[in-house]
């Protein structure tokens, strides 16, 4: 049997005994891995990205992006030629295009964008090229679109005379 390196050299212990650690093994924290898709450096895509995780162009982009509830990150080899709609966009590289986001923009001091951007928040570092429009919207218009989102599964189209009673239970447990 294993013993601790507290009682393996025969001396005191510095923690009693009777008052041992109720958790022996403590717990670790850890975040859950972010879903991100890479697309390379010598990669060329030319269409339409839609998805539902987390972007990073290190290659060639021509056409539209559309992951709203995600991150699209534009590394410093990476060159976009398309509109981006995303909760959050990162530009390190080139973007010619309109982007969209319904979080934050930034734009680093190595990243150039061209084109118009809509957003909650925008960063843009010194040294970075921004051509275009910038529209900044309120955060509160960001909430109240999260909360109509949420209410509209509620307001789904009316289902058939079945589906009620399921509809009604569910509202009355929660």
């Amino acid at each position: 049997m294993l013993q601790s390196s507290e009682y393996s050299y025969g001396g005191k212990s510095s923690s009693p005994v009777s008052n041992p650690n109720p958790n022996p093994n403590p717990v670790k924290t850890t975040s859950v891995p972010i879903e991100q898709a890479t697309i390379g450096r010598t990669l060329v895509i030319k269409g339409e990205i839609s998805g539902a995780e987390a972007l990073y162009v290190d290659g060639r982009i021509e056409g539209k992006i559309s992951l709203p509830d995600h991150r699209v990150t534009v590394g410093r080899n990476g060159t976009v030629d398309a509109n981006i709609t995303a909760r959050e966009v990162v530009v390190m590289g080139k973007v010619s295009g309109n982007i969209e986001c319904s979080d934050r923009v930034d734009i680093r001091s190595e990243g150039s964008v061209t084109g118009d951007v809509s957003t909650v928040r925008i960063i843009v570092e010194d040294g970075a090229v921004l051509k275009g429009g910038i529209e900044v919207r309120s955060g509160e218009r960001k909430q109240q679109n999260q909360a109509q989102s949420q209410a509209k599964p509620a307001e789904a189209p009316k289902p058939s005379v079945a589906e009620p009673p399921k509809t009604m239970a569910a509202t009355a447990n929660a």
